[in-house]
């Protein structure tokens, strides 16, 4: 009969050490899950804050220059014109919004909203046309009857709706934390970037370099054609609706944010917009209002080529995707961040399943802070 001495104490040893193994995992995982718990809120924030920096870094760099290497007063002058430039109009739009939808879902309560008669062609629609005929009639002639008849899903979106109103609010001051945190990453960029890249080769190894780069890129490009550009634009345009009086100005500016960011363009509701003016407006307000909205409706397409490096080669199902999902998962700050995530993770993706560098080519005015300054070597 052989001695089983050393195997048994061979294998509670094994069993020590796994069962010691386990323990430690699972305060490692629950210290991480605790810290992501606490850090949660602030995530949006950071990313937000972070992809305006790289977006800035060019300007930064280049007013760092023009104030003799004065890195602090660049950022700080940079964040204060953004922050005018930016959070004034939005905060205007913004309180104009709420009152809309507050309206709005008074007039819905109330059952005052009018309607208009339905034209004779909607019966034309196949399988439902009769049905939407018959209920645009009862709306237009007795609007609290149609109100009654889908009271629960009205209840529904009105609480939707003003969720969506209360929470807007709370995203300017988000949007305002964000501008305030990339001004403070501005002036150590390049020593975050060599960070950035030293992480990523860890990672990565040769192909760690080429996904800061082309990260970089597709930030810089979305950020400044896609999201930059729309901006501005709804900004004009909400600013003419005000000026003009138009109803539900702060609806439709976001509908024209909404549009532009998802690449299809605000063109309707503007036209919409300017029909209305010259049948609600005097001759000259209307002229005046048609006069400064057609080119604010055209500026995209003269922008666009311009603050953008490269092509953007971005489906637009991701765009609309990235949109829709970061509106209802951070509220307004996703609608800005939510297209800029899911772009980098496609082009990332595409990168790494080609096996192609999409990121040779690039000109320094395509390398923000990620990728500035001296770059480690492959290990």
């Amino acid at each position: 009969m052989t001695d089983q001495g050393p195997t048994t104490d061979a294998a509670r040893t094994v069993d020590v050490v796994v069962i010691d193994l386990a323990i430690r995992l699972a305060l490692i995982g629950l210290l991480l899950y605790w810290s992501l718990v606490l850090i949660g809120p602030f995530v949006t924030i950071v990313l937000w804050g972070i992809v305006l920096a790289v977006a800035l870094y060019p300007t930064f760099s280049w007013l760092r220059r023009v104030l003799w290497n004065s890195g602090a007063v660049a950022a700080v002058i940079i964040t204060v014109l953004f922050l005018l430039v930016v959070i004034g109009p939005v905060s205007l739009l913004a309180a104009a919004l709420v009152e809309n939808v507050q309206t709005f879902a008074d007039e819905i309560a109330a059952g005052t909203l009018g309607v208009p008669p339905p034209d004779e062609r909607v019966k034309d629609l196949p399988l439902v046309g009769d049905h939407l005929y018959g209920f645009w009639s009862l709306a237009s002639s007795n609007l609290q009857g149609a109100v009654e008849r889908i009271a629960p899903e009205l209840k529904g979106l009105g609480t939707v709706l003003l969720s969506a109103a209360a929470g807007t609010g709370l995203g300017i001051v988000k949007f305002v934390a964000s501008v305030i945190i990339a001004g403070c990453l501005l002036v150590p960029g390049m020593r975050l970037s060599t960070g950035l890249s030293s992480i990523a080769v860890r990672v990565a190894a040769s192909r760690g370099q080429p996904f800061v780069l082309l990260a970089a890129a597709t930030i810089r490009n979305v950020a400044r054609g896609v999201i930059g550009v729309s901006l501005l634009q709804s900004l004009l345009i909400g600013m003419g609706l005000l000026a003009a009086g138009v109803p539900g100005a702060g609806l439709i500016t976001v509908g024209c944010l909404f549009l532009g960011i998802i690449q299809i363009g605000p063109g309707i509701l503007v036209i919409a917009s300017i029909v209305w003016a010259w049948f609600e407006l005097s001759t000259v307000s209307a002229l005046v209002f048609t006069v400064y909205m057609v080119p604010v409706l055209l500026m995209d397409n003269v922008l666009r080529p311009i603050v953008m490096s490269r092509g953007l080669a971005t489906p637009m199902l991701v765009i609309f995707v990235g949109v829709i999902g970061g509106t209802l998962a951070h509220g307004l700050i996703g609608l800005f961040i939510g297209p800029i995530v899911l772009a980098v993770a496609y082009e990332l993706a595409i990168y790494w399943v080609r096996g192609e560098d999409r990121a040779q080519g690039l000109t320094d005015s395509d390398k923000p802070a990620a990728v500035d300054g001296p770059q480690p070597q492959s290990q």
